[in-house]
């Protein structure tokens, strides 16, 4: 039985590639300030409280 592949495009209008263009560079900016500035113990402690969520033993 053989495979079928489906692609499909999606045209968007200038407006909405510029919309979405700038979420990503927004969100970009936002992750690499908010982690370059935040304090090191609420990174940590962040990504600590995350694991346990996933149910991930991280020690």
């Amino acid at each position: 039985m053989a495979a079928q592949t489906v692609s499909t495009t999606l045209s968007l209008s200038g407006a909405q590639r510029f919309t979405v263009a700038l979420s990503a560079l927004l969100l970009g900016v936002f992750l690499v300030y908010g982690a370059g500035l935040a304090n090191s113990a609420v990174l940590h402690d962040t990504a600590h409280d995350t694991r346990h969520s996933y149910g991930f033993p991280c020690h």
